[in-house]
């Protein structure tokens, strides 16, 4: 017997047949404009007010505007490749959907598996740096919280720092109650702040053009395209690309709202390619005038672009920008959250997770349970754990599903060349290949550790599969 026919590697490898209907269908309401602005509510938030200075400071110099461009580069290819397959195989969308029609069931649970960590560690790390701001914001309007109610246990490494960071639980637990809700009422939520933070960038874009000195641009790159600290630590343009990709983690979100598009096969396309190509303009217009305010050196702090009015004494423009950082790092929470639950939802449905996590709510149309349960877990992770380095799993998890995504473009003008493309890549090998390569090569300069902290994932992952997935898994006869 060839071990390509053996019955164990034939059940890991069968594919889902593309348009296959679903049970527990969730409900179609959201437009093509809803879908970009929930690209853009996931994608402006973290990177544009935190990322940047950052960046510019340890890794890219004022150089950090071509490290935005190297990692939308990237994740431009990938998009690409979302595109297509999300017009193509639509079901449950996302890197895991495409990964099981293009590759199978074992990588689609890697992926799917890789996706919750993603986007579950990004939802607890952001509902820190939201707490932080608005912790800030309380001392201004003299409410202080007590400490003990905004650190956790362990936060700064030692047991007994605090209780718990009240407000980053809070907030995870408002999200999980509008997802409850419903889709729509979240999606009109999301277009509020889009527009509250919208506003934010164009009030620094309007005062901080004309405190621009172009001898904070010199020199432009101090540390070149790629080299090493004292420390060992990966410096440079690429560097800093493998850093500020994190500020485009959520372009992928949109393509898990496939089931709730109204018109998935265009507007899913047309919302993963308008947000990703919006908001790559937007940060290289604000990384630059950032960097033209300040030294590059100066911006290593944790809201870079209120920091840097405030030091040119513009007090009530940096208290603004605050408060759109406020709305920005909601609306991420929402989207990454919103995908999360879909993602579980999916994998749930097919059988790899329990059932219980694909039931929908007959009245609200949503996965009340799923989202319940993934709502506590991220308060509690929010609340109680200092995450640390772990955001940077939130990068090689991301880098590693668009590397999948991209080949699986491939495998599929292959595998079914007949196939129906509503959206179809032109020259779609090549610029695929360039997406698998891109992202590889943005992997490569992350830390060492990260790679560990992966592995450790991935392999938790399979033995979960391989004690529960793999025997539930409901896979289609033959």
């Amino acid at each position: 017997m060839s071990i390509f026919t053996h019955p164990l590697l034939s059940r890991l490898v069968r594919t889902k047949p593309l348009d296959t209907e679903q049970p527990n269908e969730l409900k179609r309401c959201l437009s093509a404009l809803d879908l970009t602005l929930l690209g853009i509510g996931a994608i402006i938030g973290t990177g544009i007010f935190v990322l940047t200075g950052i960046a510019a400071a340890t890794t890219s110099g004022p150089a950090v505007v071509l490290s935005f461009v190297v990692a939308g580069l990237a994740c431009a290819f990938a998009a690409f490749a979302y595109a297509e397959l999300s017009a193509l195989v639509g079901g449950s969308g996302s890197a895991y959907g495409y990964s099981f029609a293009a590759f199978g069931e074992l990588v689609a649970w890697i992926i799917g598996w890789d996706l919750i960590l993603e986007y579950g560690v990004a939802v607890a790390a952001v509902a820190n740096g939201w707490a932080g701001y608005f912790n800030n914001a309380l001392h201004v309007i003299g409410l202080d919280l007590p400490v003990y109610l905004t650190r956790g246990p362990w936060a700064g490494g030692e047991l007994g720092a605090g209780w718990v960071n009240l407000p980053a639980c809070v907030i995870v637990l408002l999200l999980t109650a509008m997802l409850i809700i419903g889709v729509k009422q979240s999606a009109k939520l999301n277009t509020v702040m889009v527009f509250v933070k919208l506003l934010t960038i164009v009030v620094f874009l309007s005062v901080g053009i004309f405190h621009v000195d172009s001898a904070h641009w010199s020199p432009f790159a101090p540390f070149g395209w790629f080299s090493h600290d004292e420390l060992g630590k990966p410096i440079g343009i690429l560097a800093g690309a493998s850093v500020v990709f994190f500020a485009y983690v959520g372009f992928d979100a949109v393509s898990t709202a496939t089931e709730e598009a109204n018109k998935p096969q265009r507007d899913i396309p047309i919302g993963i390619l308008a947000s990703l190509i919006f908001c790559t303009l937007i940060y290289i217009v604000v990384s630059g005038v950032l960097t033209g305010i300040l030294p590059y050196s100066q911006l290593n702090v944790p809201s870079p672009v209120a920091f840097a009015l405030e030091s040119i004494g513009i007090k009530w423009a940096s208290a603004l920008v605050a408060a759109g950082v406020i709305a920005g790092l909601t609306t991420v929470m929402l989207v990454l959250f919103y995908a999360l639950t879909r993602i579980v939802t999916a994998m749930g449905r097919d059988g790899l997770l329990p059932a219980v996590f694909a039931q929908v709510n007959s009245k609200t149309q949503t996965p009340v349970k799923n989202t319940l349960v993934c709502g506590l877990i991220m308060a509690v992770m929010a609340g109680f754990i200092p995450l640390g380095t772990l955001a940077e799993l939130v990068n090689i998890g991301t880098l590693f599903a668009f590397v999948l995504v991209c080949l699986g473009v491939i495998v599929l003008r292959y595998t079914q060349p007949e196939a129906v493309r509503p959206f179809k890549i032109p020259a779609g090998v090549l610029v695929c290949a360039l997406g698998a390569l891109s992202c590889s090569a943005l992997i490569v300069f992350l830390p060492h550790h990260t790679y560990e902290r992966f592995v450790y994932w991935l392999l938790a992952g399979l033995v979960i599969y391989f004690s529960y997935g793999f025997f539930h898994a409901k896979r289609p006869k033959v």
